[in-house]
């Protein structure tokens, strides 16, 4: 959280990462002031407030970090629940890791091993994946197998490995990148993330949540902007008439980034055992009126789908994921 003070410390407002991430689905440019995405209105504290009170408030509103306020409106201090919970960080999300495809268009290098097992920076992308969200404070985890199955459970087995527990949906057929779900033993208490298994990010997995449980939402995906140029003078033509000509211009659109939250309300529309994919399934929210959020990817994201994302990945490794979490 970042608090926005006047000269006399007295606040204005507070800006999140999703006060950010919802500016860029506005289009707000980030050089622009800080007043047109902060929150003139958040939740504050006095410094005299009742602990409990306080940490069944922040609780209820699902917030971490709260400015506290002298009586002039200054801030004097920020609350952190965490540390009034002398919390441990863990998580009980379930994370769900689709790691059951073929990763054909890999070629020769997917013939005697499933793409989420190709080893980039010395490991299985797979098992990157798994320590970033174990460095959030996950640790219920779900991999859907298909596609050479015994190499991910002989290499992950239950988990105890990394201290976390790590469970297989075994897809008999291929299910696509949502009917897996339906393999759950049971339904979840809580929201549940999905993320492809072929995936290098350092997307923040809390602040991922936190985003989706602050919309009220009852399925967020993650989302990247991506640019296309189109490499001819594109002409515009009203009847017989050339109105304007835009040389080469971009076009920009949000994709599908294969980072979803899903509330266990959502699992509902997900047939079982057939194939379903993820764009279906926030369709059936859509057509049923449910609130579907989108949550912009601004961190390091690649999808390892072909041979150049393979060693433009095998590159930039070193540089992107050395270094653990905040």
């Amino acid at each position: 959280i970042a608090l926005v003070v006047d000269e006399r410390q007295k606040l204005l407002g507070t800006v999140t990462d999703g006060d950010i991430r919802r500016g860029i689905l506005k289009k707000i440019p980030l050089t622009d002031a800080v007043k047109l995405v902060m929150n003139r209105s958040p939740m504050t504290a006095k410094p005299d407030e009742d602990r409990e009170e306080l940490i069944s408030r922040m609780k209820s509103k699902w917030r971490h970090r709260i400015p506290v306020l002298d009586e002039e409106h200054r801030v004097i201090d920020l609350f952190i629940l965490e540390e009034m919970l002398n919390a441990t960080g863990q998580r009980e999300n379930w994370v769900v890791l689709m790691a059951g495809g073929l990763g054909s268009r890999l070629g020769t290098l997917t013939e005697s091993c499933p793409k989420p097992m190709l080893e980039i920076g010395g490991k299985p992308i797979l098992e990157t994946i798994l320590t970033n969200f174990i460095a959030y404070g996950f640790k219920k985890f779900f991999i859907s197998v298909n596609y050479r199955a015994e190499m991910i459970q002989n290499y992950f087995g239950n988990g105890e490995k990394w201290g976390v527990s790590i469970r297989y949906l075994h897809e008999k057929e291929k299910l696509g990148t949502a009917g897996a779900l339906s393999l759950l033993p049971e339904t979840p208490t809580l929201p549940v993330i999905v993320m492809n298994g072929d995936l290098l990010t350092k997307i923040n997995f809390r602040q991922l949540i936190e985003f989706h449980v602050e919309q009220k939402s009852t399925a967020t995906m993650g989302i990247r902007e991506y640019d296309f140029q189109v490499p001819y003078g594109v002409v515009n033509v009203s009847k017989t008439s050339i109105t304007s000509i835009d040389e080469k211009p971009v076009q920009k659109f949000f994709v599908n980034g294969g980072i979803y939250v899903l509330e266990p309300r959502a699992l509902k529309h997900i047939p079982e055992n057939l194939a379903f994919d993820m764009p279906s399934l926030f369709r059936s929210c859509l057509d049923l009126k449910e609130k579907v959020t989108a949550f912009p990817i601004r961190e390091y994201w690649l999808d390892v789908g072909q041979i150049d994302d393979f060693e433009k990945a095998t590159g930039e490794f070193p540089v992107n994921f050395t270094a653990k979490p905040r």
